[in-house]
C-alpha cells in the first residue's frame, strides 16, 4: 500500500491491515446531506491530490430538479476542486470488496472554500467561535425508524417485523425487550461503527413503533457532523441486510412521534479550559443565558435549515414528543430549549428543534450560529418556563413557506453562515417547495373531490 495510507486514522489502518485495498470512495455532502462523489481504484487515488465535481451538485433539490442558483454567469457547471481530509477516512464495511470512504472539502480554482458546501459552512461558524477564544462542543442525538420495506410511495409506511414475527410496537420507550426485537440490525450497526472507528454512547428504544435513538459522545462540531453523515449511510446499510429500511424522515408514520436530531451545546474558553457556561463557584454565567437567548431569538429564522422539508413540519405536533415553541427550562423535555441535569463542568444547552432529516453540517451550523449571535450581542432570554410547554402557544413556523420567508429576511444569520450560502440555499429550497405545491395529495382527493 502507498505512503498516503500513513495518514489514515488508526481504525481504518486496522481494518485494512493485511488486506488489499480495492477502492476509495471520494465523497462530499450536498445540501440535503446526500453523499456525492466518485469511486476510484485505490491505485488511482494514490496518484491524485484532488478530483473535480461540478458546483451544480449544490443547486439540486431532493427530487433531482434544479434551483436557479448559479449566479450571474449562468448554469455553466463550473468545476470545483475537491481535496481529501484524511482524518475522515473510514472503512465501508458493508461492501463486497475492501473499500475506503474519504470526505473531501470543496474549493474554487483560487483555493477559496466553496461557500455553499455544507461542511465549509460549519467550518466557517466554528472559526467565528475560535476567533473569540471559544471552542464549541456538541453532542448530537440521532432518532430514526426501522420500517418494513416500502417500494410503493402510494402506500403508507409500516413498522418493521421484529424477531418475534410481530410488527414493532409503539409507546415502548426505553424498553429493552423492544430493542431486542431489532437485535440483528443493531448488532450490524455496532459492528459497522466499530470498524469505522465510531464510539456509540448508547442505543435506546424511543416512543414510536420501530423508533430508535443513538447518542454520540461530545466533541468537535465538524467531527461529529462527519460522524452523523457517515452514520446515516451505515444505519441504512445495516437495515438493508435484514430486509427492512432505516428512515430519517422527520415524520414517517402518522400518529407516531417524529425523529429529531437533538443537539447538546457547551463552549470551552480556550485560554482557561473552563466551561463558558459555568462560573468560578459553579453557577450559571451570563454567557449561558446569552446562548439561550440567541437560540430563542434566531432559531425561527434558522428553522428552514433544521426543518428542511414539508414533512419536517408534521413533527411539531402538540403532545407528540417534539417542541412547539422556544421556551427554555431545566430538565423539561416539553420545551424547545432544555438544560439537562449536569454538574458545572458539563453544563450544556440542548436544542430540541432540529429534525433528523436535516443535513448534520447545516443543522449544527445554524444552531451554533444562533447561539453565537446571542453571545456577541449579549441578548437576554425570556424567563425560565415552568410546567408543560405544550399548554402554551407555538412560536415557530408551521409550514415550509413561512420558514423560508423568515430565513430569507434573516440578514444577521446570513452573515454568520455566509451570504452566498444563504442565497443558494434559499433559492434551492424555494424551488423544492414550489415543486411540492404542484402535488395533489390523497387527502385532497378524498375530501375535496366530491364535497366542495
Amino acid at each position: 500500500m502507498a505512503d498516503w495510507t500513513d495518514q489514515l486514522p488508526q481504525a481504518a489502518r486496522s481494518y485494512f491491515e493485511g488486506r488489499r485495498l480495492d477502492e476509495v470512495e471520494c465523497i462530499i455532502a450536498d445540501l440535503p446531506g446526500i453523499a456525492r462523489g466518485k469511486a476510484v481504484p485505490a491505485s488511482k487515488f494514490a496518484r491524485q491530490d484532488y478530483f473535480h465535481l461540478p458546483d451544480s451538485i449544490f443547486y439540486q433539490t431532493i427530487t433531482g430538479d434544479w434551483g436557479e442558483a448559479a449566479g450571474e454567469d449562468g448554469f455553466i457547471e463550473r468545476d470545483m476542486i475537491l481535496k481529501p481530509d484524511f482524518s475522515t477516512a473510514s472503512a465501508a464495511p458493508w461492501t463486497g470488496d475492501w473499500t475506503l470512504q474519504v470526505i473531501h472539502d470543496a474549493y474554487d480554482r483560487d483555493g477559496e472554500p466553496i461557500p455553499f458546501s455544507p461542511r465549509n459552512v460549519l467550518k466557517r461558524v466554528v472559526q467565528l467561535y475560535r476567533d473569540k477564544g471559544w471552542e464549541p462542543i456538541v453532542a448530537p442525538e440521532m432518532e430514526f425508524f426501522l420500517v418494513a420495506r416500502n417500494v410503493d410511495p402510494a402506500q403508507g409506511i409500516e413498522p418493521m417485523m421484529g424477531r418475534s414475527g410481530r410488527p414493532a410496537a409503539a409507546r415502548q420507550a426505553y424498553s429493552m425487550t423492544a430493542v431486542d426485537e431489532f437485535g440483528p440490525v443493531i448488532d450490524d450497526i455496532y459492528d459497522f461503527a466499530e470498524h469505522q472507528g465510531f464510539e456509540i454512547d448508547g442505543i435506546t428504544q424511543e416512543g414510536g413503533a420501530g423508533q430508535l435513538e443513538i447518542n454520540l459522545r461530545h466533541g468537535d462540531p465538524v467531527k461529529l457532523a462527519d460522524e452523523v453523515f457517515y452514520f446515516k449511510r451505515l444505519i441504512r446499510e445495516a437495515a438493508l441486510r435484514h430486509n427492512c429500511f432505516a428512515t430519517f424522515m422527520a415524520k414517517p408514520i402518522a400518529d407516531e412521534p417524529g425523529s429529531a436530531m437533538h443537539i447538546h451545546h457547551s463552549i470551552i474558553d480556550t485560554e482557561s479550559g473552563q466551561n463558558l457556561f459555568s462560573g468560578p463557584q459553579g453557577g450559571e454565567t451570563d454567557a449561558f443565558y446569552h446562548f439561550i437567548a440567541g437560540l430563542q431569538t434566531h432559531l425561527p429564522a434558522g428553522l428552514a435549515v433544521m426543518a428542511p422539508y414539508v414533512n419536517s413540519y408534521r413533527r411539531y405536533v402538540k403532545d407528540h414528543a417534539a417542541p412547539i415553541n422556544l421556551e427554555w427550562a431545566r430538565d423539561n423535555r416539553t420545551t424547545g430549549i432544555r438544560v439537562p441535569l449536569s454538574g458545572p463542568e458539563s453544563r450544556r444547552i440542548e436544542n430540541r428543534i432540529a429534525g433528523m432529516d436535516c443535513n448534520p453540517y447545516l443543522g449544527i451550523a445554524v444552531s451554533l450560529a444562533c447561539g453565537y449571535l446571542g453571545l456577541v450581542h449579549q441578548e437576554r432570554p425570556r424567563r425560565q418556563f415552568y410546567g408543560d410547554a405544550y399548554d402554551g402557544d407555538g412560536d415557530i413556523p408551521q409550514v415550509m413557506g413561512g420558514a423560508l420567508d423568515l430565513f430569507d429576511q434573516a440578514t444577521e444569520l446570513h452573515e454568520v453562515l455566509g451570504p452566498e450560502f444563504a442565497r443558494v440555499y434559499g433559492i434551492v429550497k424555494r424551488a423544492e417547495y414550489e415543486e411540492f405545491l404542484q402535488v395533489i395529495s390523497p387527502w385532497e382527493r378524498e375530501h375535496l373531490l366530491l364535497n366542495v
